[in-house]
């Protein structure tokens, strides 16, 4: 079970802050609360940003919202739609430019459009009134099907089929806390991460090892993050999903959602 954050020893708590350079983080119900980014939870980011610690958020949320991201909050990249690109400001003669990183080659990622196109006719006929989400329209590389957010919320075992037709038709299928979001390509977000700290992008920003870094989440497909990461966090939020979580985080805040965020920042900036 994960420690509380607010429990460690003085040993355990100097030894975490003296290795970790960054945050990896979540951002629905785990940034975000309600669907709302509060006054606290976005001045616990900047917080963090002027006390130099790297910050990048990795997220299911889609390109369009990944490019206001990296462009007006302080984060120094963002990888998106669960792992397809890193979009990330770089100084070029002085003046920011939006830069992007994409996980696939741009052979697989036209094979994976394909396929995705004949997926959404699948489940549209699968699923009579099947909405998706309200972000789709800004998404390039996956399917986010609404089970909660906007609308009235499915039933658990209409979620595991949707996930199950996905799979059926060789996707990739995860469940956050309010979409399923499906994908075709031999990536995730923890390999999202890995190749993008891996490219001349991340060297250039000068960003740390993945060993440097804690990565913070609230749910089951946060879990191959909690897995990957030496250093985890779950806000308190986590704490319904945990039974079915074979790789929980390993520490976990008192507080839910944005009210966790800040907890954790504070923690970090100790």
């Amino acid at each position: 079970m994960p420690i509380l954050l607010k429990d460690l020893d003085t040993s355990d708590r100097q030894g975490l802050l003296g290795k970790i350079k960054g945050l990896c983080f979540d951002i629905d119900d785990t940034f975000s609360t309600h669907g709302k980014i509060t006054a606290e939870a976005f001045q616990a980011l900047w917080d963090l940003k002027n006390a130099g610690v790297k910050l990048i958020p990795v997220t299911g949320r889609p390109a369009g919202w990944c490019d206001h991201i990296a462009r007006f909050w302080p984060v120094d990249a963002v990888v998106g739609e669960n792992g397809a690109f890193t979009l990330f400001m770089d100084k070029d003669g002085g003046r920011e430019k939006l830069r992007r990183f994409d996980t696939l080659s741009d052979a697989d990622n036209t094979s994976a459009k394909s396929k995705l196109a004949a997926l959404r006719v699948t489940l549209e006929k699968e699923f009579p009134g099947l909405s998706y989400a309200s972000d789709q329209a800004y998404r390039e590389f996956d399917l986010a099907i609404d089970f909660c957010e906007d609308v009235a919320p499915w039933k658990d075992s209409e979620v595991t089929r949707l996930v199950k037709v996905c799979e059926d038709a060789g996707a990739i299928a995860k469940i956050s806390s309010i979409h399923v979001n499906t994908w075709f390509g031999k990536y995730t977000k923890i390999e999202g991460i890995q190749k993008f700290l891996a490219s001349d992008g991340a060297k250039k920003l000068k960003l740390p090892a993945l060993n440097q870094l804690i990565f913070a989440g609230d749910s089951p497909n946060d879990e191959p993050m909690f897995g990957a990461f030496e250093e985890s966090v779950g806000v308190a939020n986590v704490k319904k999903y945990l039974p079915m979580m074979k790789t929980p985080p390993k520490y976990i805040t008192t507080g839910e959602a944005g009210i966790g965020f800040a907890e954790l920042a504070e923690f970090l900036r100790d």
